[in-house]
């Protein structure tokens, strides 16, 4: 109303002038808006970076050694309370994984509360409480502070490690490890991690399903004895309470727990290689291969390169759209989504990422773009207005971070655990500010080594492994398996004489001879499949020629359904189905699931093509390996045993929800039905974020099966 107000009001006064008097004002306003326009065209000078005036906070020392932090914040009526154990990573050994085990078992009973209990008592005044390996967290209202403590401390005193929990938390480990070992990133992370550090360092060790299956209740317990102690912990408190409350809270509730000598360790300097190395994982089925350019960097928190080594890898790829990895592989080249790069830095050791995931045919394309950029880091400085944008990247990113008081409590304890400077955080814009171009290619002449770097690659080894011969040192490509161990393809060689035609002759032997199976023109199975904690019901008929009904029900309704009958299929579930003929795009690969025994019995034909690609491992069994095309181009590998020449996985790529995905399922238990051999699990993964097992309740043979179940109306 004020700015509608001044307009009437100037032109009023406006229409007063003499026109002499109009003219000149006019002349005048010109001018102004030529200077006007010549001030918009310049951007204006930066002014010289301000010290940042941290929150304050409160820090003192417990008698047994406990450090505490407390940040005051009076915005909402919270408060929170973190335990941080301070102690170097631990070599673990055969046990990998039970420091995260006693983390995880701590909050599932204790000598007064069962695992029920605890959490009725966090739940019942709307608490939050966690624990892992290295500590545990607990939040609630101010007003429920003093309860959330009592049961956190119970927590943290009284543990009493049930044994049926450690059973429970170890088979599901073993259930996200069963899925870990087929995604290509998880692969790569293992296999990066045992390079890049060596069996003799805490971070080169790898969990597996024999270190979860060799883990001992009494080493979990022994973790929690020599290492949760005060003298070896940092306590910081955040939100609605005052410096003197929490000391007091503090004194309450911590200040009886007994402190203990801690062991301490030195480990090895691990190395970068003396050449460039390429380590493949070999990800059956794959459409798209994942890229990681990695190798160790002594890079300590606190130290004068970490400012401007972080701000060299920024404008390299470290977040920002405009980083050189994604605007070369992704906007210019476009073989990815997103390719970036990270410099950490550690107290034991950090390492230096660049990743991206590609299509198969451009991997070896886009090992030459990373290795192209990294070197163009190193020889050419970088531009004004590079450094200018990644500057302004890392200053908002820092200060949106002020804006949470954790920061604060973040960076108290991080002066704490490295020994900063108390003015580091607050001097941390200015020395970003006067970080130089000279400054940024001395730390890229530092930090980035393209030719003593791991290339890890995980992709379909058929398709691409040759061709990243020339990016190896000594032109050898080393393999390894899911875990880091080395995979020797040489040592696996074929028979001369053995076919694909062959193998799968002897398949069908092994199911009970060719003529038997042709012999079978009906076919029932039941089977049942824990889904997310409740239990799916399958039920599938097939019958000559080309007919099935499958469907799979929970809880008395029928969640998906699949019909194929001869030229027509339809697919679909909870009242909705999608109808396909023969030469719509999809129908042969729903098609295909009508066919007895996988289709072997077409195999021979003139139909599929058979290619023996060699023996491979399949946890711990020699299989032939056969990529076998079918009908519509559908391609899948599947794996038959040397020895019992039984199918033991197959695996294919299929589209998901968010792109392709390789789904591998492993048939395993096979019994004798009616004379033919049938597997009674099959497990599955790939297909989504858990495995999926099924269980095999009933197979019938030569049933008579009414032509109304395969009707598609």
């Amino acid at each position: 109303m004020k700015n509608i107000f001044y307009l009437l009001l100037a032109g009023v006064l406006f229409a007063q002038c003499s026109k002499t008097t109009t003219d000149a004002v006019m002349d005048q306003a010109s001018d102004v808006k030529d200077q006007a326009l010549a001030w918009r065209s310049k951007a204006p000078t930066a002014g010289p970076a301000r010290a940042i005036q941290l929150g304050e906070y409160n820090s003192f020392t417990l008698n047994n050694g406990l450090d505490v932090i407390i940040v005051e914040n009076h915005k909402l009526p919270r408060v929170s309370y973190q335990v941080s154990l301070k102690h170097d990573a631990l070599i673990e050994g055969k046990e990998a994984g039970y420091t995260s085990m006693a983390g995880s078992l701590l909050t599932k009973g204790t000598e007064s509360r069962t695992k029920a209990e605890i959490d009725q008592a966090v739940d019942f005044i709307g608490a939050s409480l966690s624990a892992g390996g290295n500590g545990l967290f607990a939040s609630s209202l101010t007003k429920h502070q003093d309860k959330l403590l009592e049961v956190m401390t119970d927590v943290l005193y009284n543990p009493t490690f049930p044994e049926e929990e450690f059973e429970k938390e170890k088979t599901q480990t073993l259930s996200g490890l069963a899925t870990q070992k087929t995604d290509p990133s998880s692969m790569a992370s293992n296999v990066a991690s045992v390079l890049l550090y060596g069996a003799d360092h805490p971070y080169g060790e790898i969990q597996t399903e024999e270190t979860v299956n060799n883990m001992q209740l009494s080493t979990v317990r022994k973790y929690y004895e020599d290492y949760y102690r005060p003298n070896n912990a940092v306590l910081v408190i955040v939100g609605d309470v005052t410096p003197a409350e929490a000391k007091a809270q503090v004194e309450k509730y911590f200040a009886d727990w007994k402190s203990k000598d801690v062991p301490s360790f030195d480990y090895p300097t691990p190395a970068a290689p003396d050449e460039a190395k390429v380590a493949f994982v070999n990800k059956d089925g794959a459409v798209q291969s994942v890229i990681r350019v990695t190798y160790p960097v002594d890079l300590k928190p606190g130290t004068d390169d970490v400012i401007a080594s972080r701000l060299m890898n920024s404008i390299l790829g470290g977040g920002i759209f405009s980083g050189r990895l994604m605007q070369n592989l992704r906007e210019d080249k476009a073989y990815t989504y997103g390719a970036r790069s990270s410099l950490r830095s550690d107290k034991l050791m950090g390492s230096f990422n660049a990743s991206a995931s590609v299509r198969n045919e451009v991997t070896d394309s886009s090992v030459q773009e990373f290795l192209y950029e990294l070197n163009r880091m190193v020889k050419e400085p970088v531009s004004s207005d590079d450094i200018s944008l990644a500057k302004a990247s890392m200053a908002g990113q820092f200060a949106r971070s002020l804006e949470s008081p954790q920061t604060i409590a973040n960076f108290a304890r991080n002066m704490k655990l490295y020994n900063l400077p108390s003015d580091y955080y607050e001097t941390y814009l200015q020395r970003l500010d006067a970080t130089t171009v000279a400054d940024v290619q001395r730390m890229a002449q530092k930090y980035i080594k393209p030719d003593n770097a791991y290339i890890v690659v995980v992709g379909n080894k058929d398709e691409v492994a040759d061709k990243l011969v020339r990016f190896d040192g000594d032109g050898v490509l080393d393999y390894y398996d899911a875990y880091g161990n080395v995979v020797k393809y040489d040592e696996m060689a074929m028979p001369a004489d053995l076919s694909a035609e062959k193998v799968i002759m002897d398949y069908m032997d092994a199911l009970g001879g060719k003529d038997k199976l042709m012999s079978v023109s009906s076919m029932t199975t039941t089977a049942t499949m824990e889904v997310m904690g409740q239990t799916a019901e399958i039920s599938m008929k097939q019958a000559k020629p080309g007919k099935l009904a499958m469907s799979m029900g929970m809880n008395g309704m029928v969640m998906q359904e699949t019909k194929v009958n001869g030229d027509k299929a339809s697919v679909g579930g909870m009242g909705q189905s999608q109808m396909l003929n023969k030469g719509d795009e999809g129908f042969d690969g729903v098609a295909g699931q009508a066919k007895m025994f996988g289709g072997v019995l077409d195999y021979l034909g003139d139909d599929y093509q058979l290619d023996l690609k060699g023996i491979e491992d399949v946890d711990g069994e020699k299989a032939y390996k056969i990529v076998v095309t079918a009908p519509g181009d559908n391609k899948s590998t599947e794996f038959y045993a040397v020895k019992s020449n039984l199918l033991v996985k197959t695996v294919s790529s299929q589209e998901g929800p968010q792109g392709p995905m390789t789904v591998n399922t492993m048939p395993k238990d096979y019994k004798a039905v009616d004379g033919v051999m049938l597997p009674h699990t099959i497990e599955t993964t790939g297909a989504a974020p858990f495995p999926m097992v099924m269980k095999v309740t009933g197979y019938e043979v030569n049933p008579s099966i009414p032509a109304t179940e395969f009707e598609i109306k």
